[in-house]
């Protein structure tokens, strides 16, 4: 009896570390991607105003990329 028990334990401890990583696989929340941004997309200049003309914005600087 005490030579299946030593048998068996590798098996059991096999058994017991695979049911713990599939039950941290299968309750993983995923991230959010890497490249995703919080910030909200910047508004045109000038919206409902009408068209800028180049000479409204000629003091401004750009930050777009």
């Amino acid at each position: 009896m005490f030579i299946v028990a030593c048998l068996l334990l590798p098996a059991v401890a096999a058994l017991l570390y695979g049911m713990d990583r599939v039950e941290d696989w299968l309750t993983h929340v995923p991230r959010p991607p890497r490249h995703a941004r919080t910030r909200h997309l910047r508004l045109i200049h000038g919206g409902k105003e009408g068209p800028v003309t180049r000479s409204q914005t000629a003091g401004r600087r750009s930050d777009a990329a």
